[in-house]
């Protein structure tokens, strides 16, 4: 049986689209793309500028379809880190100034000739009227083109308010108004796209990271290659000073590499054999040998670029709420602009002219430009700076609901400690035995142990320079949930819990030494005897190390309202109390089992609402699922985490949490203020129209300064430090 998921995918077509100039037009081209045949269905993402088509059409038919806003279509090539889209954005970022805008600039030029011949000549004169109606047909005839089909197909957006108040304007004979409005309208489209632009450039950096050559060793030589023609399992050659270009494996070398484009850690990591490294980063000192494990598309940097373009293009509750606003404002306020111009005439023997004036000057100042750039910007610039950071947001939905957040659980092993065990604490009891000596019995012991503890014990011997690999252990087994037993040189010895050796009666179990364990285990260390039935020899606590920055991440949380940390763990309570203790969670849970922390996550939703679940994206799947954002740590390291986060701090850095926090709030605030500031100063506009002293020119004037406002309120969000 054919799945029709499947299919469709199989026939998705990705285009990057260049010039936009409104979330509204986006919203157009989408329409029309889906009305070509043999499309089965589109998504524009406006953020990222590009288009998701499902079927077959061709690029001609595309701009066809998007040949209202004169729009230029480029198939997007996977496995380039820039397309050729990006390219030629960059080019054009070098054409001059007047070239550009040679259209609004000759607009312009004809306006001033209009007024200098309104001064010399005055009105009614037909060399001034000509002449603004040249800086009228030149500045707005892509806006007459768009306006003129909608009016014929009863669509209703900006471009067709504007368009009727022009013709009518220019009936009534305000042809100098008209020229001025025709000509702002331009500049406010300009800047709005030139706006987006800006916030998208974060995103094209992004793109440019990853050098699109390498040197790479082939049949004993050296050869410089395109990333698109390196294979996985090449060997790539890294010198100082180079950026890195493919992500794989360090099989010879030692380094350190600046990760700073991918995790947002300001700090070098050391890189040596067997340690992973990512396209994008810079090698800072020795040579590296790289075995590339992932093609040029599957990177992390492009797999980065693909998720922050996507969220981009998510719509977000506040935009999903502009988008039904728009669709029944523009019909209203074109309800509104009648009546303005009909009732007073009708009802009151008021002036024709004055009144169809202000009717027109209410579809001016009801144009929502400013409404509708208000969310998407913010969104774009707010994820620009997150994936700048380090910082992964996979939508706008998500940032938003970062920002409403009350309550936040955090895994420990691995999020709130480092998740790798060390030895804290080690003393012989035994006279007769060397700490040296009974260091190397331990190790080679646990050296034959699958216990995960095991790991910390040899990593000590290793750093003490203490020999364990030639010492001989005989009779080895492990007893169950208990610890392990072996015999050297003829001697039988054990390891493992208090418990343990409470069973076998050693003689020397006494209080004291009870006393002793209990005060390790209430410092969130795991205690091990090392003995034989007859002494106890040795005391060993090895503990999971807590993150240096943890606490002082809870304590930014609380700061900025979080009303509830807890840390979820499977952990005893012993230990789980002294690391939570620790690092000044709110709430601690111990000794869950991964069913449990789906069910606590689910309790906590319904007491709190808005939860988030901080773990390694891993084992932590079900609660991070369960959550309302699931933030994944070290998402650069695991394409599961990326998979399946909300939210994915690309570092292995804690401290990108409160920013996060921080930068959603903000994102959440502005959007807000926008939204506000835009309707009001329709609102304050329109009360202009009741002593009648609402004009063209204050009408465009509101929309334009509300426009310019809003986007550089946007804006801002590419500014929030870190």
């Amino acid at each position: 049986m054919n799945d029709p998921v499947k299919s469709v995918t199989e026939h998705k077509h990705v285009y990057r689209v260049e010039g936009f100039s409104c979330a509204n037009c986006a919203g157009k081209f989408e329409k029309n793309v889906k009305q070509l045949p043999g499309v089965e269905d589109a998504k524009v993402n406006f953020g990222a500028s590009k288009i998701n088509v499902f079927g077959n059409t061709t690029v001609e038919e595309l701009e066809k379809a998007g040949a209202f806003e004169n729009l230029k279509v480029v198939p997007e090539k996977l496995g380039t880190h820039t397309s050729h889209a990006v390219e030629r954005e960059n080019k054009e970022e070098k054409i001059p100034f007047y070239k550009k805008h040679s259209t609004l600039l000759t607009s312009v030029l004809f306006l001033v000739f209009g007024y200098l011949s309104l001064y010399m000549n005055g009105e009614g004169n037909i060399v001034t009227t000509l002449l603004f109606l040249a800086s009228m047909l030149i500045g707005g005839l892509s806006l007459f083109r768009v306006g003129l089909q909608n009016l014929i197909r009863f669509e209703f957006n900006m471009k067709t308010l504007m368009t009727v108040a022009v013709i009518g304007g220019a009936i009534i004979g305000e042809w100098a108004e008209v020229a001025v409005v025709v000509i702002l309208f331009a500049i406010s489209e300009a800047l709005e796209r030139f706006s987006m632009e800006r916030a998208r450039q974060s995103i094209h950096s992004l793109m440019d990271i990853a050098p699109k050559e390498a040197f790479v060793r082939r049949n004993g030589q050296e050869l410089k290659v395109h990333v698109d023609d390196i294979v996985v399992g090449d060997i790539m050659l890294v010198k100082p000073g180079q950026k890195i270009a493919m992500d794989g494996i360090v099989v010879n070398g030692y380094s350190a590499v600046n990760q700073a484009a991918i995790t947002g850690e300001s700090v070098p990591v050391e890189k040596s054999v067997d340690d992973n490294v990512f396209a994008g980063t810079l090698n800072e000192e020795g040579i590296l040998e790289v075995k590339i494990t992932k093609l040029v598309e599957d990177t992390t940097i492009a797999k980065i670029i693909h998720l922050v373009e996507e969220a981009q293009g998510e719509r977000a509750p506040a935009q999903a709420f502009i988008d039904k606003f728009a669709k029944y404002y523009t019909p209203i306020i074109m309800i509104v602009a009648a009546l303005v111009a009909i009732v007073p005439p009708l009802l009151s023997n008021g002036s024709w002219e004055t009144w169809v004036y202000q009717g027109l000057a209410v579809l001016v100042v009801g144009c929502p430009c400013a409404l509708v750039i208000s969310t998407p910007i913010s969104i774009v610039s707010a994820i620009g700076n997150a994936a700048k950071k380090g910082v992964l947001v996979k939508g706008g939905v998500y940032l938003e609901e970062m920002g409403t957040l009350k309550a936040i659980a955090f895994d420990k092993t691995g999020t709130l400690t480092k998740g790798v065990p060390i030895v804290t604490d080690f003393e012989v009891l035994y006279q007769q035995i060397e700490e040296k000596e009974l260091l190397s019995i331990i190790t080679a012991l646990e050296n034959r142990s699958q216990h995960p503890l095991a790991s910390a014990i040899m990593k000590k011997a290793d750093q003490e320079n203490i020999p364990y690999s030639e010492i001989m252990v005989e009779d080895f087994s492990s007893i169950t949930g208990r610890g392990i037993e072996g015999s050297v040189n003829g001697t039988t010895y054990y390891i493992g819990s208090p418990q343990l050796f409470s069973e076998l009666f050693v003689s020397d179990f006494t209080q004291a030494f009870e006393d002793k364990v209990n005060y390790l285990q209430n410092q969130g260390k795991t205690v091990m005897i090392i003995g034989t039935e007859q002494n106890i020899l040795g005391i060993i606590a090895v503990a999971d190390e807590v993150r240096e920055i943890s606490k002082e991440v809870i304590q930014k949380l609380n700061q900025l309202g979080i009303k509830k940390t807890i840390m979820l763990t499977g952990d005893n309570k012993g230990t789980a109390d002294a690391i939570g203790a620790h690092v000044g969670v709110s709430d601690i849970q111990s000794e869950l089992l991964p069913q449990d922390k789906l069910d606590y996550m689910k309790q906590l939703r319904s007491e709190f609402g808005k939860v988030a679940m901080v773990g390694d994206g891993v084992n932590d799947a079900p609660a991070l699922a369960a959550s309302t954002v699931g933030i994944a740590m070290g998402g650069a390291g695991t394409d599961t985490a990326l998979e399946t986060a909300d939210v994915a701090l690309m570092g292995d850095d804690l401290r990108k949490l409160p920013f996060t926090v921080k930068l959603s709030r903000k994102a959440l605030n502005i959007i807000k203020a926008n939204i506000t500031f835009a309707i009001a100063i329709k609102f304050i506009a329109l009360l202009l129209v009741v002593p009648g002293w609402l004009t063209l020119w204050i009408a465009i004037l509101s929309d334009m300064g509300a426009t310019i406002l809003v986007t550089l309120n946007g804006l801002r969000l590419m500014k929030v430090k870190d």
